[in-house]
């Protein structure tokens, strides 16, 4: 279970006498005594909260309070995405209630159910459970993104569009973009990277379903299963070998003290994980240097991002005074995955 802060008043973000008018309205008698809210940590995009009324709980999703980036943070589609997942072979939560309405809140958000789970966030989680049990759940993780890119992209292209062709140029000059719109302190090795980048775009093979940041602590396990698969909001139809070298990107920067997890015994190696969904899916991942400097560039301008809200006071939680530190040498990785 998630670590959760809590607050005797509406959690930062949530007004719950305005959410229990919503879910009335939306799902009359589903909610049957006061709701009560927290905010569930561990986030580090948008905002998450544990709502109950003492017999049930659900979740709620709004975006990042202050100013947001355009096309980030956005719940709308994220919730379209479940809607379209939901009752396919992909374990997600089912989304129950989207408000748009400005009238209702101060920000789009929706409701949907809440899933029991372990979010593992630590290599000391994983490390407790030991290597063949950490084996299991990351043997998972990697069969659910099989699952997840073998779904059919018709509906999710029908609920959110999208345009498969030139998906990494254009991934390039969304992340490139979301850069000069963050940052506020000079970045050259970031700069150098998206130069290198754009130099050297592979073409990519049949699209898919891509999640856009896909990692062990975005999924809830339950005995050595993957239960739910969460964090939408980035997803798209593009390059499904984004979602691979992601996953392999968040690991190895973990070795060198740039996030939590992928350093516990039994955690596969990069090429353990190429090779486990290359099998899987018969897809070429012979261009994966590339992919994965693009995942640190991302990975990158994501750090920079909250490190700006965090110099702002945009942010809710804790954990975000030092993730500045972590923008240069995540540049660094890109900068060497390119030379392979």
């Amino acid at each position: 279970m998630a670590t959760t802060t809590r607050s005797p008043h509406d959690p930062v973000g949530l007004d719950l006498k305005n959410l229990r008018h919503f879910m009335d309205t939306r799902h009359p008698g589903l909610v049957s005594g006061s709701l009560t809210g927290t905010v569930l940590e561990g986030g580090r995009s948008n905002l998450t909260y544990l709502v109950g009324d003492g017999t049930t709980n659900w979740v709620v999703r709004r975006p990042p309070l202050g100013d947001i980036l355009p096309t980030a943070h956005d719940v709308v589609r994220e919730y379209l995405i479940l809607d379209t997942l939901v009752d396919t072979t992909v374990p997600v939560p089912r989304p129950l209630a989207l408000c748009t309405a400005e009238t209702e809140a101060d920000a789009p958000f929706y409701v949907m159910e809440y899933v029991e789970g372990t979010v593992y966030r630590s290599d000391a989680q994983l490390t407790a459970i030991g290597p063949q049990r950490t084996r299991t759940i990351t043997d998972a993780l990697i069969d659910t993104l099989v699952e997840l890119h073998h779904v059919n992209p018709t509906d999710v292209l029908t609920a959110v569009g999208g345009r498969p062709e030139g998906f990494l140029q254009r991934q390039l000059v969304r992340w490139t973009t979301q850069l000069d719109r963050s940052r506020n302190r000079d970045l050259p090795v970031l700069d150098a990277l998206a130069e290198q980048l754009s130099r050297c775009i592979p073409a990519s093979g049949a699209p898919s379903i891509v999640h856009g940041d896909y990692r062990l602590d975005n999924t809830l396990v339950d005995k050595g299963q993957i239960v739910a698969v969460l964090d939408w909001e980035m997803a798209t139809v593009g390059d499904p070998l984004t979602d691979v070298a992601l996953m392999i990107a968040y690991g190895e920067a973990a070795r060198i003290g740039v996030g939590a997890i992928g350093t516990a015994t039994g955690y596969p190696s990069a090429r353990e994980i190429g090779d486990r969904y290359a099998r899987a899916t018969r897809r070429d991942v012979s261009a994966i240097p590339w992919y994965l400097g693009l995942s640190y560039f991302k990975l990158a301008v994501i750090a920079e991002g909250i490190h700006n809200r965090f110099t702002r006071g945009h942010t809710v939680g804790g954990g975000f005074a030092d993730i500045g530190s972590a923008v240069t040498p995540l540049a660094q990785l890109g900068t060497d995955a390119l030379k392979e």
